[in-house]
């Protein structure tokens, strides 16, 4: 009986002092948190994804942990984005693009030859003009964290190399599910056809499209070189990606839980760029390597592209709102005087 008795005072003592808290502690089990992305684990998305997720593993203590699923395993990103809004998916990464159905003003980064340079892109996307267009995120059950980089987009096809305006025309250009995109390439005289990501290997395979525009990366990482044969590097669009969090999710997380996902994210973020941009290089030449014909569209042409598409520049200023365009504007010719 004294001995029992003992037995249970140490036990007692134990728990005061914390010495069986280690034991407890493994009974603790983690946040989980559902992470969806579009490209597979080896591209540059893959990569910050993982930069992301042991972040929050060494920021949390091992308290949160990111499950990441590649390759449209989730959906696409609209399917991931309305997963998010009713609470069924906790993040993604995915196209500011796709967002324009439900955050208008996510069009301003669709705008044609908005950027000369990534370092501009950098400058207003996480500069005032940037946040403003994030935080719209949060009146339709969504939360935008930080702005990774897709990148410059140029166009490839199987049909010929494009080396002026002209040569669009007709061609099957899969587009994203995104008004301004479909509408800029009908001015441009492209048959423009609104996929998903995930079934565009297929549809260029099966020839259903004729040709996609995407950064050099997605273009290597996504092996379309294997289904098309004419690059041509035309830097229409700077595309950039956002990592966004459900709002019925974040609203349940501690300060401290935000703060890690948070600094995660800008970590990710940084990590993300410089890789991609590294990359960039690496990828066209691997391209050309891979047989791919490679053509540079001239200045001259791409300015007759500009000009065609003023129209659609008027239609987007009118669409996110003639202030935040001018912000906008303003704030890229800042940066072109210095």
């Amino acid at each position: 009986m004294k001995l029992l008795r003992r037995t249970l005072l140490a036990t007692v003592a134990a728990l005061a002092t914390g010495a069986l808290a280690p034991a407890f502690a493994q009974d603790i089990k983690p946040r989980l948190i559902r992470f969806g992305y579009g490209l597979n684990e080896q591209s540059n998305q893959g990569r910050a994804t993982k930069v992301f997720a042991d972040e929050v593993d060494k920021l949390s203590g091992g308290k949160m942990k990111i499950r990441a699923f590649g390759a449209a395993s989730l959906g696409s990103d609209v399917q991931m984005q309305q997963a998010l809004i009713g609470g069924a998916q906790e993040m993604m990464v995915g196209s500011t693009a796709t967002l324009v159905g439900i955050t208008k003003e996510m069009a301003l980064w669709d705008t044609p030859f908005l950027f000369n340079s990534a370092q501009e892109a950098d400058a207003v996307l996480d500069g005032p003009v940037g946040q403003k267009v994030k935080a719209k995120l949060d009146e339709k059950g969504l939360v935008g964290l930080v702005y990774w980089e897709n990148g410059f987009r140029n166009l490839t096809n199987n049909k010929r190399a494009v080396a002026k305006l002209e040569d669009l025309d007709g061609i099957k250009l899969r587009v994203m599910q995104n008004t301004v995109f479909l509408d800029s390439f009908k001015t441009l005289g492209a048959n423009a056809i609104p996929l998903p990501f995930s079934e565009l290997f297929s549809a260029l395979e099966t020839k259903a499209v004729d040709g996609q525009e995407n950064p050099f990366n997605t273009i290597l990482s996504s092996k379309f070189y294997e289904v098309q044969k004419y690059l041509t590097v035309t830097n229409h669009v700077y595309s950039p990606w956002i990592v966004t969090v459900s709002k019925k999710f974040w609203d349940g997380l501690s300060a401290d839980e935000k703060k890690v996902l948070m600094d995660a994210a800008v970590k990710s973020r940084d990590f993300e760029r410089k890789d991609t941009r590294d990359e960039g290089a690496k990828a066209l030449a691997e391209l050309k390597a891979k047989g791919m014909q490679i053509n540079e569209l001239s200045a001259a042409e791409a300015g007759r592209m500009r000009d065609k598409l003023a129209a659609i520049n008027t239609s987007i200023s009118g669409n996110v709102g003639k202030e935040l365009w001018d912000e906008a504007q303003a704030e890229l010719a800042k940066l072109r005087k210095k």
